[in-house]
């Protein structure tokens, strides 16, 4: 694994790269700055690099690109398709008794605000046809995986699994069951333990547009969760 100013670069071969970017990176510039991004730095070892799907600024963990235009329309007009796996593991506020669950929303994103608002799915509702035509059904597995405290306040590790990949999905799915990601104020958060927002793209697994092969991708756990016991 090679390691380039905290982008870590997982996999290569002639069609996509797959990196671990770090909590605070932007995948792609905005039209506000010149910062340093993922896309920004790959572009400059490899040139022309196409991003296929993004996580948030402050989500760390598995991103994908891909070295030509053609690979990239491959895999995102497929990509619901081709994704077999994608795991994030999330910290959220206070202890949550049910060991596995399932949540499934409708989702709306307000472009004025930025904000992404869940809505509970009514008896008849089916995914191919929400109430509105600007909703979007989303859904997520979750299962617990441990507990613990920090200066007196609990905190509950989760795996979500997702079926759906919205915008700040699984975000808003833990503001949705009353649990917020810590460090998440965005979305309701009151504490942040990590001076950061407790969300890690964990693993991935898709299908190669070319050689048709499984590709699986795990990250580790950023230190600064794992150190908590």
């Amino acid at each position: 694994m090679r390691e380039r100013q905290e982008l870590k670069i997982v996999f290569e071969d002639d069609w996509l790269v797959v990196v671990e970017k770090p909590s605070g990176m932007l995948c792609v510039a905005t039209d506000k700055g010149r910062e340093i991004t993922a896309h920004s730095m790959l572009r400059e070892e490899f040139g022309r690099i196409f991003i296929v799907h993004r996580l948030d600024r402050d989500t760390s963990g598995l991103l994908v690109f891909a070295k030509d235009e053609e690979t990239k329309r491959a895999l995102q007009e497929n990509w619901e398709e081709a994704v077999l796996e994608r795991k994030y593991i999330a910290i959220l506020e206070g202890q949550i008794d049910s060991e596995e669950g399932y949540i499934e929303t409708w989702m709306y994103e307000n472009l004025k605000s930025l904000m992404v608002h869940c809505y509970e799915m009514r008896p008849g509702d089916t995914p191919q046809k929400p109430p509105r035509k600007d909703w979007k059904y989303a859904s997520s597995h979750c299962r617990k995986t441990r507990e613990f405290t920090i200066e007196g306040n609990q905190y509950t590790e989760v795996e979500f699994n997702l079926e759906t990949g919205r915008r700040n999905q699984i975000r808003v799915h833990s503001q949705w069951i009353g649990h917020p990601i810590a460090g998440d104020r965005k979305y309701g958060a009151q504490t942040n333990p990590f001076g950061r927002l407790a969300l890690h793209a964990r693993a991935l697994s898709f299908i190669h547009p070319w050689t048709g092969k499984e590709m699986k991708f795990r990250a580790a756990l950023p230190k600064v969760f794992s150190r908590v016991k």
